[in-house]
């Protein structure tokens, strides 16, 4: 890392050309006293990433810079594209015209030379394709003897010539390797998913669209196979031994790696003593190795309703990493002081050795906070269960004060046969046993954020910040349309303000709609290593520290904490390298939570229309969720969501009032909340579309 810090020092002096890139190897090698060969591999692993530029024979540039960026292409039918340079899409995209896109296909990632920018936005032309992508996902077509892809992804507008190997057939959905060469664009099969009408095969050809998958490297496989299944008596010493103490897990029925658990107990001064254990992959998944390099590039598991992609593999995430019942593992610990205010008067965070005491669900939890009869597991530890729904009580209203907002966006929970297909789906239930084990990751995330920041030692921070002003004021807008009596617009926007609108919808027939609108509003949460806060809990400091096993962003400052827990200090060239990869860090883990973000959405609307395809011509009972100006947005109270067209509307002159969200004719107004009688008239799987016409 400090030599490619350095590089880019190096690159980032105005004027610099080098004749011959063994001439800047041997002089960065000889400048900063670095062996030649590690120059050279890592500044190819930075000209592979898009890092470096050579700009002019010779001349290298390090991107961004002012007049270079980097991307991903965003490809149209009609031949231009935009380069999109900020996977969160906080910064604008740049417009690339149809002759300057370096025969780019949608998916590449680019670097982009800026040719103008104005008001309007900017405009540059591709200059480099510096990782194209791979693979792409289709349906087989036969047009006389050759076989061709139709791609499922329509921003890339034509087909693809496949080289005919007899391992496909018309009418299946395949992945096929990319082959660009000087006879142009063909592929080569390297998937068979299944026919093109079978949902499974749907299914996976939509994760594979996301460049996801079950496998893992061999390389990978190999270093779990080194990794012992339990934990070894050279790996307790120097750690604080909690197996004596009542610990359990509390997570779904269908769970299978744990991350946290819990203990508790009451001090003599009043107090609360809240442990909090969470695995310690970074004991096993060390840095730079192809374990680590797997999980960084995957940078989070990803959930789907029939299965999970993993960042680990199963031997850790399930196995010697997952805190099973009854098995000594290794934790990270934060033990904290909480007073009858929620306040953290004392804490203090050890490398650990933990048994746990009982495996719990949500149910069986649940059923003893509610004072029924549970599982002689959660009878168990009944006391220390009410204990911490007392303190979650005491922390939920601690956070209120402060101005933590709770949308209570309701999820979709998908019920499946034995054979793995989708029955039924509901909303997902969310109760107190839910809420006790989110209020104790967010107080242990907290405390965490905070120690570190304060230490000013480079973290992974989990930030969400103030909503930009003029996307408040639509809100306003839209909540005044609606008849709501909204405060005044304060100087500054703060979650106790976010409070008061919630607070003034609640209980109106339109409120869930309305509070997907208000949280629309807000900026997206991601991962950085600059410490902003979280406006949506309205809190200081946060980080995510409590699933390693799931998220890299937790196993970066899980290893960070371990070394500073081994050293009293860092020195300045050790935290140059770690003000360098935590913002990487980020910068990737916000990347590819976005990612799998999008790819579940995609899935869990795929098994959506799926579902509903056998109650075409049925009726059911909605409420408008959207007014465009092309028809209107419905929801079911099962959480599935589907469109009116503006043209199946009872016929009249529509106006569209964009502010209010309202489509108003002469005979006939729609808005956001109102009650509809609808039947579904067409769910397609492939376009994972739903269509309603008023009953």
């Amino acid at each position: 890392m400090e030599i490619k810090l350095k590089i880019l020092e190096f690159l980032r002096k105005e004027g610099l050309v080098v004749k011959g890139l063994d001439n800047l190897f041997s002089f960065i090698a000889k400048t900063y006293n670095f062996p030649l060969q590690s120059v050279k591999k890592e500044f190819d692993k930075m000209k592979k990433n898009g890092e470096v530029f050579e700009e002019g024979k010779g001349h290298f540039v390090a991107i961004p810079s002012a007049s270079y960026q980097k991307g991903k292409y965003i490809g149209n039918a009609k031949g231009f594209g935009f380069v999109q340079i900020d996977a969160l899409g906080e910064k604008e995209d740049i417009f690339i015209p149809a002759n300057m896109t370096m025969n780019a296909i949608d998916g590449d990632l680019v670097i982009v030379k800026v040719l103008s920018a104005g008001e309007e936005g900017s405009d540059g032309k591709i200059v480099s394709i510096y990782k194209p992508i791979d693979k792409i996902v289709g349906v087989v077509e036969k047009v006389g003897k050759n076989f061709f892809l139709e791609p499922d992804n329509n921003h890339i507008p034509f087909k693809i010539k496949l080289i005919s190997d007899n391992r496909f057939w018309k009418d299946d959905r395949v992945v096929i390797s990319l082959l660009r060469d000087k006879k142009g664009l063909r592929g080569k099969v390297s998937e068979n998913l299944g026919k093109s009408s079978d949902i499974k095969a749907c299914e996976l050809g939509l994760i594979r669209e996301f460049n996801l998958y079950e496998i893992f490297p061999e390389s990978v496989e190999n270093e779990c196979k080194k990794i012992s299944d339990y934990v070894l008596p050279a790996q307790k010493q120097g750690r604080k031994d909690f197996t004596s103490e009542v610990t359990f897990t509390i997570d779904g029925e269908d769970a299978k790696d744990f991350d946290d658990a819990v203990g508790i107990s009451k001090e003599a001064n009043g107090n609360y003593k809240l442990s909090v254990h969470i695995a310690d992959v970074g004991e096993y998944v060390k840095y730079d190795s192809a374990l680590d390099e797997e999980a960084y590039n995957r940078g989070t598991s990803v959930y789907f309703p029939t299965s999970v992609l993993p960042m680990l593999p199963e031997k850790l995430s399930n196995g010697i990493c997952s805190l099973n019942e009854g098995v000594e593992r290794l934790t990270l610990s934060c033990i904290m002081e909480i007073n009858k205010e929620g306040e953290v008067v004392s804490h203090k965070i050890y490398e650990g050795v933990i048994k746990s005491s009982a495996r719990l669900t949500y149910t069986e939890v649940y059923k003893v906070l509610c004072g029924k009869q549970a599982s002689p597991k959660a009878e168990k530890v009944k006391n220390e269960l009410l204990l911490m729904h007392e303190l979650s009580k005491i922390l939920q209203a601690k956070r209120i004060r402060e101005g933590s907002l709770d949308f209570e966006i309701p999820e979709v929970q998908f019920i499946f046969d034995e054979n793995g297909m989708a029955v039924d789906l509901k909303e997902r239930e969310r109760n107190d046993a839910h809420r006790l084990i989110e209020d104790f990751m967010i107080v242990a995330n907290e405390t965490v954020a905070k120690e570190f920041c304060d230490k000013e030692i480079p973290f992974v921070y989990r930030i969400h910040e103030s909503p930009r002003k003029e996307k408040v004021i639509s809100v306003l807008e839209f909540l005044k349309g609606v008849g709501v009596k909204t405060p005044a617009l304060p100087e500054n926007i703060t979650p106790k303000f976010y409070q008061q609108l919630l607070g003034s919808i609640e209980g109106e027939n339109y409120q869930k709609t309305a509070n997907k609108i208000i949280l629309r509003s807000m900026q997206k949460a991601k991962y950085t290593n600059k410490c902003l806060g979280h406006f949506g809990l309205g809190l200081d400091y946060y980080c995510h520290f409590t699933s390693p096993i799931r998220r890299y962003p937790d196993l970066t400052i899980h290893r960070i904490i371990k070394e500073c827990l081994k050293t009293n200090t860092l020195s300045g060239q050790r935290k140059a390298e770690l003000e360098e990869f935590t913002y990487n860090s980020g910068e990737q883990s916000s990347v590819t939570e976005r990612n799998a973000e999008k790819c579940e959405r995609e899935i869990d609307d795929l098994w959506k229309a799926y579902l509903m395809r056998d109650h075409v011509g049925e009726e059911f009972d909605a409420i408008v969720s959207s007014v465009t100006n092309f028809g209107l947005f419905v929801e079911l109270e099962n959480t599935v969501e589907g469109l009116i067209k503006i043209e199946d509307l009872p016929a009249d002159q529509y106006l569209f009032f964009e502010k209010q969200l309202k489509l108003k004719g002469q005979s006939h107004t729609f808005s956001i909340g109102d009650k509809l009688r609808v039947k579904l008239t067409n769910a397609n799987i492939y376009t994972r579309k739903i269509d309603f016409e008023l009953a």
